[in-house]
């Protein structure tokens, strides 16, 4: 059986999604990524999992996650932060970020129907590059430690890595992770049952309205 864990920031204003700044304010940027999470972890939530870990940056855990294990970020930077998680686990472990809440549980059925001998771990290539999902059978942050991170090669690292020791490597579908607001726009245009693109239609209307109802100064918006 396998362990899931989301790894994901307190969505707080100024803290997370700020790349949705402008033009969404920071605060509906912070909506956009609550609800984000809060797809990730009902999906990851109802998968057949031996554990269920939120690791977590920040004071106060969202309400979805009131019966998983809570598991405190370490400091540093993200490949020591999340090669913190392998090194925590022995099992296997399926490693989801909070930025792709269009994941639903066919997507994620491999890695829990198909370790078998010949596959030691799973990969989930994001369109920019990076990747959405890691899952290893023999968890150690070494795989991850040094990887450059938050780059449009940071996938091509992380699977050159695996390669380099041995793995077989099976993938998962390429995603959208959201970072920009084309990529809200797309995501939420993919999965419309989703929170997150129901949050993402409530704040671009707020925000179209709130530019229609910014005065004009010699005709330009002031």
């Amino acid at each position: 059986m396998t362990a899931i864990v989301v790894i994901a920031k307190e969505c707080l204003p100024g803290k997370v999604k700020t790349r949705l700044h402008p033009p969404l304010s920071l605060e509906q940027a912070a909506q956009l990524a609550a609800a984000s999470l809060a797809d990730t972890l009902a999906v990851a939530g109802a998968l057949p999992a031996t554990r269920h870990i939120l690791a977590f940056d920040g004071v106060t855990p969202p309400p979805e996650a009131s019966d998983w294990e809570i598991l405190p970020q370490t400091s540093g930077s993200l490949d020591e932060r999340l090669a913190a998680i392998f090194d925590h686990l022995d099992e296997p472990t399926l490693l989801l970020g909070m930025d792709t809440p269009q994941i639903n549980a066919a997507a994620l059925a491999p890695v829990f129907t198909g370790w078998g001998d010949e596959t030691d771990a799973w990969f989930g290539p994001a369109d920019d590059g990076g990747f959405w999902a890691l899952a290893l059978k023999n968890p150690t942050g070494a795989l991850l430690r040094g990887i450059p991170m938050s780059r449009a090669d940071t996938g091509a690292h992380q699977l050159q890595r695996l390669d380099e020791a041995g793995l077989t490597v099976g993938l998962l579908p390429s995603l959208t992770d959201i970072d920009t607001i084309t990529d809200a726009h797309t995501v939420a245009s993919s999965a419309p049952h989703t929170r997150f693109a129901r949050a993402f239609a409530g704040v671009t209307a707020s925000a179209l309205l709130r530019n229609a109802e910014l005065p004009t100064v010699n005709g330009a918006r002031s």
